[in-house]
């Protein structure tokens, strides 16, 4: 019995190290990068910048399994803190606040945070704070060749220009517009109007349909989901369109909108997230411009003629080899009104 008992023990032991041996041996599961983004109030189906900033983070998740995304709407300006606070509480490795209207919410987390990363989109203000990458792009170049395309399509010599809310980054869509159209028909008349809000969609339509009672024939629009009402009234009324952020022309399918300003929000948010994952990020601006890729114009619906292309195209690469630079400021674009 002594013996049986002995050998029993014995089995025992060698079955234990056995399993021990396994379990130290066996590779740990990969920690995931964890990023999650917080909206404007224009929500994750804007067409417009928190789409393609959203797009951006699920193509890099689709490539790299070992990201995690996720996102949180913003419904009104309340609720900016309570979805930074719910990606904090989780864990996330990076947080990506979409619109300079976070700019105040991630400042106060940023700051009682100082170990938590975070991104935002649009802002340049809090490029002081050493955990929150500022991620701007240079807008007014896009805005300045379908500015250009604008001017030289105008049969009725008078543009329009909604945006969506005056701020020193918002400003730069219609100084570039501007002063593309000016480039092209100096003595175009460009009305402009400001909606004061991105989620307006009847505001939108209404402010279209006002500038086309006095004879706007080409209409673009920095609003984000506000300008798809402008869209529609366009669409209405048989005139130009200009989309933003995105290929508005593929996104919607409306064949009323001549080009679309890219302004690749997404490309901005996918490059930080990795600068995160290898362990490289860092606070300050990260500015994107037509030379990075992360602005562009689409001309989606091949409305343009070839002779307008061709100066948009000669006008693009000056800006790229620095031989033209695009104002930056309204002081340098006298005839912008919204200031």
């Amino acid at each position: 019995m002594k013996k049986i008992l002995a050998l029993v023990l014995a089995l025992c032991m060698v079955f234990a190290l056995a399993a021990c041996g396994s379990s130290s041996t066996a590779p740990a599961a990969a920690a995931k990068t964890k990023v999650g983004m917080v909206t404007d109030v224009g929500g994750v189906n804007d067409q417009s910048f928190n789409q393609f900033a959203w797009a951006g983070l699920q193509a890099l998740a689709a490539e790299d399994s070992s990201f995690e995304v996720n996102y949180l709407e913003s419904k009104t300006d309340a609720d900016y803190q309570t979805n930074i606070n719910t990606f904090i509480d989780e864990g996330y490795d990076l947080i990506i606040c979409v619109g300079y209207m976070l700019a105040d919410a991630t400042r106060e987390a940023a700051q009682a945070n100082p170990d938590q990363k975070f991104a935002i989109v649009d802002d340049a203000t809090n490029a002081d704070l050493e955990n929150v990458a500022c991620l701007t792009f240079a807008q007014e170049q896009c805005s300045y060749l379908v500015g250009l395309v604008a001017g030289y399509m105008t049969e009725s010599k008078t543009v329009g220009y909604i945006q969506g809310m005056v701020s020193d980054t918002m400003n730069l869509f219609g100084v570039g517009y501007i002063t593309g159209v000016l480039e092209a028909c100096p003595d175009a008349t460009v009305l402009q109007y400001n909606a004061n809000a991105f989620g307006d969609i009847a505001g939108g339509n209404t402010a279209a349909k006002d500038m086309i009672t006095k004879g706007a024939d080409v209409i673009y629009h920095a609003a984000g989901g506000t300008g798809l009402g402008m869209i529609n009234a366009c669409d209405e009324e048989g005139i130009w369109a200009i989309g933003v952020d995105s290929d508005q022309a593929a996104v919607l399918g409306m064949d009323c909108i001549l080009c679309s300003a890219l302004k690749d929000a997404g490309a901005g948010c996918v490059a930080i997230a990795k600068d995160v994952k290898a362990g490289t990020f860092s606070g300050g601006e990260h500015h994107y411009t037509l030379a990075d890729g992360a602005i562009n114009i689409a001309t989606t619906g091949d409305h343009i003629p070839a002779d307008v292309l061709e100066k948009v195209e000669a006008a693009k690469q000056a800006i790229i080899e620095g031989k033209m630079t695009v104002p930056t400021s309204t002081a340098d674009c006298p005839q912008f009104e919204l200031g």
